[in-house]
């Protein structure tokens, strides 16, 4: 690819991934890693991403969606896999055959991963999902004793083993919140009750990747690392990624497709609600909200062009946007717009563009959207 022609693109340091799961396996010296590649690797690439995060140690690979799981299986990724978010019907029997470690919350998903196991011939790896305060998925604490015997029984005739037991945490990212020892209490519980009854699982786990960062007490078996791989904090609260031992693996690059001069009271992009203040340039970048560049960010998102950090000129389009450049500004046509980055050459990051579109970085990073190449580093 000719990068310095292309509109937009993603460059994704590896090397970086594989310095994140290093680190994340430094904060949780006696847990295994599972290094979570949903969304396509949080939109860096799950199957490059994988392959870094096994190279770099991790034991585990996790996805939420069964397609995922059997993207990577079908790819190479041989690693233990596992996937969580199921459906009726769901692709039961190729993930049985895959060997994929499956979720499995309730009774009709039990029920459907056995009839799989059945259909397939072979032994169906299941964990178990506690919910322990989520309120997501998982099994409520009053259908619990339900769900493990169901378990026992279909362990005991041969259909599922259950390899697991696991939750996850509804406020890790919060410091101090009070659910957080509530849920651990909880899945504890779960955990004993579990294991009186005959379960003996090869890993529990309940710590994503704030936990991983700041609570050693939530390790157990496995910690479940996600954005953290990528490099970006979880919460501004538990520091930078430079803080937290981590390095941002994606910077988003755009080349300036126009700039022109334009007199005072000018408006700029629909609805007019930048008005340029004197003579002055605007640069014209060609990425916008189709490609995953936020919408909310309008008249706030920076973006470092000519060695200066400017700001979203007027609305974000579905293909473009516009920074004001000044009336003297020797930036041109061609030259490199960069949206965010580690940082560490004065470009923004996640973060600050999750602060100007007031949300959060995984969304950020997540949403750079499939008409974007991504380009490797360190491959």
């Amino acid at each position: 690819m000719n990068e310095t022609a292309t509109r937009v693109y993603a460059e994704i340091d590896l090397d970086a991934v594989r310095g994140n799961v290093r680190a994340l396996r430094e904060r949780a010296p006696r847990a295994q890693v599972m290094a979570v590649v949903k969304a396509d690797g949080y939109g860096h690439g799950a199957v490059p991403c994988a392959r870094a995060a096994l190279d770099a140690g991790a034991a585990w690979i996790g996805t939420a969606t069964p397609q995922e799981a059997l993207a990577l299986r079908a790819a190479g990724i041989g690693a233990p896999l596992m996937c969580w978010l199921w459906t009726p019907g769901g692709p039961w029997r190729e993930a049985v055959e895959a060997g994929i470690d499956v979720s499995v919350s309730a009774l009709w998903a039990l029920d459907e991963v056995r009839a799989a196991a059945r259909a397939a011939g072979r032994t169906a790896r299941i964990q178990l999902k506690a919910d322990t305060g989520l309120g997501r998925a998982g099994c409520q604490p009053a259908d619990w004793a339900e769900l493990v015997g169901a378990a026992v029984a279909a362990q005991a005739e041969g259909t599922v083993r259950v390899t697991g037991l696991w939750s996850h945490f509804a406020c890790a990212d919060e410091p101090g919140h009070p659910s957080v020892p509530l849920q651990l209490a909880a899945f504890r519980d779960m955990l004993a009750y579990a294991e009186k009854e005959g379960v003996e699982p090869e890993v529990r786990h309940i710590a994503n990747s704030p936990a991983t960062l700041t609570l050693p007490e939530s390790h157990f078996d496995l910690v479940r690392c996600g954005l953290a791989v990528y490099g970006v904090s979880p919460a501004p609260e538990l520091g930078t990624p430079a803080q937290l031992g981590l390095r941002p693996a994606m910077t988003l690059k755009a080349s300036v497709a126009l700039v022109k001069a334009v007199p005072a009271g000018h408006g700029v992009s629909y609805g007019h609600h930048h008005v340029t203040a004197g003579d002055t340039r605007l640069a014209l970048i060609p990425a916008g909200y189709a490609d995953g560049v936020p919408r909310h960010a309008s008249g706030r998102g920076p973006v470092l062009v000519g060695g200066k950090v400017r700001t979203v000129a007027g609305r974000v389009a579905m293909d473009q946007f516009v920074v004001d450049l000044g009336p003297d500004d020797p930036a041109e046509a061609g030259d490199e717009a960069v949206l965010f980055g580690p940082g560490d050459g004065g470009e923004p990051t996640a973060e600050d563009w999750a602060q100007a579109a007031d949300t959060i970085a995984y969304e950020i990073v997540t949403r750079i959207g499939g008409r974007v190449p991504r380009v490797y580093r360190n491959g």
